[in-house]
């Protein structure tokens, strides 16, 4: 496996669409061969920078997808909302260890997991108002 790191440096005010365009074009490489993982990360003390890593099985692969046009119109998007070239580093995986896959804590979300609360049949067999329990059977 391999991993890329690269560093970008936004223009003032960007940061938002230019999240939503990564956040289209992250989304397009999971459906890429070779594709392992990715994080956008946002360093905490530096609002207008960007730092994105993305793991894929080879690095052809990851230039496969750099021939793409979903990655092409991604690109077109992004080139007006950075200030200057973006920084690359390349790194071979020696050792990924995770306890599960990462996902960014949802605000209402229960400890469990769910994502949406079940439906109860009302006693007349129709449906009821969304019941208060989750998933595993817990009340919210």
């Amino acid at each position: 496996m391999m991993t890329i790191v690269t560093h970008v440096h936004l223009k003032e005010g960007a940061g938002g669409e230019w999240d939503t365009a990564m956040r289209t074009r992250l989304s397009a490489a999971k459906k890429r061969p070779g594709w392992v993982g990715g994080q956008l990360l946002r360093p905490s003390d530096k609002p207008d920078r960007r730092v994105i890593v993305g793991t894929w099985r080879t690095r052809a692969d990851w230039g496969t997808w750099h021939q793409d046009p979903q990655f092409a119109e991604t690109r077109r998007r992004l080139d007006g909302l950075e200030n200057g070239p973006a920084e690359h580093w390349w790194h071979e995986v020696v050792l990924d260890v995770r306890k599960y896959e990462a996902a960014p804590p949802h605000r209402n979300r229960h400890p469990s997991g769910c994502r949406r609360p079940k439906r109860r049949r009302s006693r007349d067999g129709g449906r009821s108002d969304v019941s208060r329990r989750c998933c595993d059977g817990r009340i919210r």
